[in-house]
């Protein structure tokens, strides 16, 4: 199984631009598509999903054009948008029993199946109260259930753990993983631990742009030896960031400890540590507003010392 993506575009009424040519190729496996809100990871996945077309561009499912033939697409996907809604006055049960005849699934079996879902999600004891007495993270968790009704060859979620303790976070990333050995699946999201956990694949986008893909060690090698760490009075915590980029930061009795993306010693006392996939992530937005701003005749350019 196939989806390729070519020259995808979407442009919203005033000409903003929310996807804007992305290419890409994925097959089977967990793809974590990483970038900042408003980068386009949403519109990108709605377009997967079917639920808006392109303004211009390609999509492909095992060769068939999904944007011309979305039915090909559609029986085979499972999707949790980001604004996934529910009917508050019907239960985790009824609503998934509901959506399981909407899909095709009837009588004996769709029982089984909402029941075997209701248990991967942890909500079997919870499942005839009232959506609308369910909190955030449980309305959440059956937004994932609903996802998985079909048993879906792709599934797209699009920001999934929103909500969730780091207990349900933890088993969420281990159910993605384990879905991910016979087809594939997209995780969206802004938070890198979720694509770290599972993903063996990861594309950053931002604004709206495709800048980075590759795996996880293939983004690393781009800050090999340019992450430092070093401990500054928090007074100087302004002024460091306003020359270099600056990620984590954790206040101690010593002053600010910091994390620190750079070419050389950011301070006498740096310390150059290894890199993390949020160092990654951080330098590939960073290089791409970086490279936006050079196009717009370099408006907001980057702060002396920030990676290029």
């Amino acid at each position: 199984m196939r989806l390729e993506l070519a020259d995808i575009t979407k442009t919203h009424p005033g000409g903003k631009r929310a996807a804007d040519r992305v290419s890409m190729e994925i097959g089977p496996g967990v793809l974590g598509l990483l970038g900042p809100n408003g980068a386009g990871k949403s519109t990108l996945m709605r377009v997967l999903a079917t639920v808006t077309r392109p303004t211009s561009g390609r999509v492909t499912w095992n060769g068939t054009d999904i944007v011309a033939r979305p039915a090909a697409l559609r029986r085979v996907l499972g999707y949790l948008p980001q604004d996934f809604g529910v009917y508050p006055d019907l239960s985790a049960r009824e609503f998934l029993g509901y959506l399981a005849a909407v899909k095709g699934l009837t009588g004996r079996s769709a029982r089984a199946r909402v029941e075997e879902l209701m248990r991967l999600v942890n909500l079997q004891e919870a499942g005839n109260r009232p959506l609308g007495a369910y909190s955030g993270g449980m309305r959440q968790r059956v937004g994932i259930a609903q996802a998985l009704l079909n048993d879906p060859w792709l599934l797209i979620v699009d920001e999934p753990t929103v909500g969730l303790d780091p207990e349900e976070r933890m088993r969420f990333r281990n159910l993605l993983g384990e879905l991910a050995h016979d087809r594939i699946v997209i995780l969206s999201t802004h938070i890198v631990s979720d694509v770290e956990a599972v993903a063996e694949d990861i594309a950053v986008l931002a604004d709206g742009r495709l800048v980075r893909r590759g795996a996880p060690e293939e983004l690393l090698r781009a800050v090999d030896g340019r992450v430092w760490e070093a401990t500054v009075p928090a007074h100087a915590l302004a002024g460091l960031r306003s020359r270099h980029l600056v990620g984590r930061v954790a206040r101690s009795a010593e002053g600010v400890r910091a994390r620190i993306l750079s070419d050389a010693p950011p301070a006498p006392d740096a310390v150059r540590i290894r890199p993390d996939l949020e160092d990654a992530y951080l330098h590939a937005v960073r290089s791409a507003a970086a490279s936006a701003a050079g196009r717009d005749g370099g408006r907001a350019a980057p702060a002396a010392g920030t990676l290029r």
